[in-house]
């Protein structure tokens, strides 16, 4: 085992067998640079320089390139490239030559240059003291003075699998107001492939995956992960040999589109993420939700407040005067942030016209948006807003002036989704109108926080007269990027929730930007606990928002009670819609009962640790549990959508306790011991009936 001089977070090489270590608290990541490149050999618990230098190189088999570090197109390597560049002369190879390395406490560079071809390579690991993730990177550089190369892949990382028995692969796949859904298949032999090529990440996967050996569960067993910080479009592969090894390659962009690179230029590629977890599938979620909370999310200690969003109770149909009333109604029920959705701009009344005409609707806010924005500031809460800057309407204003703007190919048809075109960010003159005008709506306003919508993927994605039209898939994506960091910098109350027709653009790279996610459009408590499972699986708590809202619910009519669609959305950063001005006063009451028991809570649940304790099901009882970072505190919700008579009865085991002290109910002042909870289990009290729901709330001592 590693001693306890050689600290977490920390890069190590031993010269004499060209073997670099990095290691993180509890486990370790070893390569080895070779005459041709750069090989891992090792990703798992903590082993020692000494002991990482003895390893051997992996059973290399002609044909499958496993064990490569970024495996390039060329010589007998025949499995997928992560690496796939042309040269002027039709060359499609590279050969590698080591070009030396940097160490910088927990930050290795590895150097390589091609033997014949202006090219050079770095690959960046980064290792914290704090966590056990491993940020991997690629740079690649012309190094010329000629003919551009071509860059047909460039993936950021390759991570080998030690051998095992059997591999089994968990990701999540989903359509629209259906994101989010776990699946667990064993791994085929060849190529599985999950892709995005849609313009962003998008409903119908998620750009992270999870490998086990087919016996982890929820508490024990081996997960190695691995997660893209890109929220443009993506590709991870992975690749089970004949052999029995498997190889997970990770990347931006997706199949068919390529780049040049210029001479001089280089290409930095997004970070994938990876982590070994030795404690099943529950502690690979709680390390990725830490890594999140500590490294990723801009305001990491910020409670999420409790929001009011104007859509599901009013659609279209904004204007002063009513949201005025369901402001002061909202204010009554603790209400911390008020946020006006779709409808106030331009001359929007419905989805067919005015997007890109960013300014309010005279018929609407006949005196602009201030006197609601100090009537909202004035009742206690903050005030937000819905935006959707990366589309155009061609019923707007902005369209008929520079319809040069939009994605579109010559001589085809621009189709229309949801009335509306993608505007190419990837021009320079576009990001600035995007900057112009989000930066004088927020000053001008006093904006507090921002819904920043994405409601449609690429189609045409071309762009006319530019002699390297594919760069637009990336560059797109690098331009949202500067501008919200822009925004940030200049705005430092600014708050951003990422949207994308619900769950379509979440992913690591853009909640670094951001501050919360909104997971789907789907606000069907019922629908939602499958949702929530597949979201929590590596985002964490803090950064999903979740609505309380209208029954029947306007997605699929179901009818549930106030108290369920509460507690349900309590597992995440709570929100609130729909009509408040035609909720009884009786339901307005029991809503305000039910913020108020959140808030007292929600610091346990946006930044503690989760325990899933049953599998999430709609037909049987799903319980979460929530620990405080200190193990002082710990929430646990339960909801039961369908009766079934003597399902889960008995008590539930509790998690992350610690054995030796008290809990104390905070409802009810009941005593309970550590060791009884842990062990023997609490009884949860869930009403009888369908759609029983409960909230319970522990303290120690």
């Amino acid at each position: 085992m590693a001693t306890a001089t050689e600290a977490a977070g920390t890069a190590y090489h031993d010269p004499a067998t060209g073997t670099f270590l990095l290691t993180t608290s509890l486990t370790a990541y070893a390569v080895r640079v070779t005459g041709d490149g750069v090989c891992q050999l090792y990703w798992g618990p903590r082993l020692s320089p000494r002991q990482a230098a003895g390893l051997p190189l992996p059973d290399w088999h002609g044909g499958e390139g496993i064990g490569d570090e970024l495996p390039a197109e060329g010589t007998e390597r025949f499995g997928p490239a992560a690496l796939h560049v042309a040269f002027s002369d039709g060359t499609e190879a590279v050969e590698w030559r080591d070009a030396g390395h940097t160490i910088d406490g927990g930050h290795l560079t590895l150097r390589l240059a091609d033997r014949h071809y202006p090219l050079e390579l770095e690959l960046h690991y980064r290792v914290r003291p704090d966590s056990d993730v491993i940020e991997r990177w690629t740079v690649l550089c012309h190094s010329g003075a000629d003919d551009p190369v071509s860059i047909v892949r460039a993936d950021t990382a390759a991570w080998s699998l030690p051998q095992r028995q059997d591999y089994r692969l968990s990701y999540v796949v989903g359509a629209w107001a259906a994101e989010f859904h776990l699946q667990r298949v064993r791994a085929p032999q060849g190529e599985l492939t999950l892709t995005s090529r849609r313009g962003s990440t998008r409903h119908e996967k998620n750009p992270w995956i999870m490998v086990d050996p087919g016996d982890a569960t929820e508490d024990h067993g081996e997960v190695w992960s691995t997660a893209l910080a890109w929220g443009g479009t993506w590709r991870i592969t992975a690749w089970r040999t004949l052999t029995n090894r498997l190889d997970v390659l990770t990347g931006a962009g997706h199949d068919g589109i390529r780049r040049a690179l210029r001479p001089g230029e280089c290409w930095t590629t997004p970070v994938a993420a990876g982590l070994y977890a030795a404690d099943g599938f529950g502690g690979t979620s709680r390390r990725w939700h830490d890594y999140v909370r500590t490294v990723v999310l801009p305001r990491p200690d910020e409670v999420r407040p409790v929001l009011y969003n104007s859509w599901e109770g009013t659609w279209f149909d904004v204007d002063e005067a009513s949201l005025r009333q369901t402001a002061t109604l909202a204010a009554e029920l603790g209400v911390e942030l008020f946020v006006v959705d779709d409808g106030w701009f331009g001359k929007r009344i419905n989805e067919h016209a005015a997007l890109g005409d960013w300014w309010p609707n005279p018929d609407r806010f006949p005196e602009g948006l201030a006197p609601l924005i100090a009537h909202v500031h004035d009742l206690g809460m903050r005030f937000g807003i819905w935006v959707e800057p990366e589309m155009v309407n061609p019923d707007s204003e902005l369209y008929r002036a520079h319809p040069d703007w939009a994605l579109h190919m010559n001589h085809r048809r621009r189709t229309e989704l949801r009335s509306q075109l993608v505007l190419n960010f990837a021009r320079p003159d576009v990001a600035a109108w995007a900057h112009g005008w989000l930066d004088r709506l927020v000053t001008d306003h006093a904006i507090d926080f921002l819904k920043w919508d994405m409601n449609r993927a690429f189609t045409e994605a071309g762009w006319p007269g530019n002699d390297d039209p594919h760069r637009l898939y990336l560059d797109h994506t690098t331009a949202v990027y500067d501008l919200m960091d822009r925004l940030r910098a200049d705005h430092p109350g600014l708050r951003i929730e990422t949207c994308a027709s619900g769950g379509g653009r979440v992913d690591l790279g853009i909640l670094r930007r951001t501050d919360q996610a909104w997971a789907s459009d789907n606000t069907d408590p019922v629908d939602r606990i499958a949702i929530q499972h597949g979201y929590g699986q590596v985002y964490p708590a803090v950064t999903m928002g979740a609505w309380a809202s209208e029954s029947p619910n306007p997605i699929n009519q179901r009818c549930t009670p106030l108290r369920f669609r509460f507690h349900v959305a309590m597992a995440g950063a709570l929100g609130v819609s729909g009509n408040l001005r035609e909720w009884s006063v009786a339901e307005r009451s029991e809503a305000a009962e039910l913020i108020a028991a959140y808030q007292k809570v929600r610091h346990i649940v946006q930044h503690g640790h989760l325990y899933r304790r049953t599998p999430a099901s709609p037909d049987r009882t799903t319980v979460v549990q929530y620990v405080s970072a200190d193990g002082a505190e710990t929430v646990v919700l339960a909801w039961r959508a369908t009766a079934r008579f003597g399902e889960l009865a008995g008590p539930l085991r509790l998690a992350g306790l610690a054995v030796d002290a008290d809990y104390r109910d905070a409802e009810t002042g009941t005593v309970h011991a550590g060791a009884a909870l842990t062990h023997h289990g609490l009884d949860l009290g869930l009403p009888p009936g369908e759609y029983a729901s409960t909230l319970r709330h522990l303290r120690r001592g």
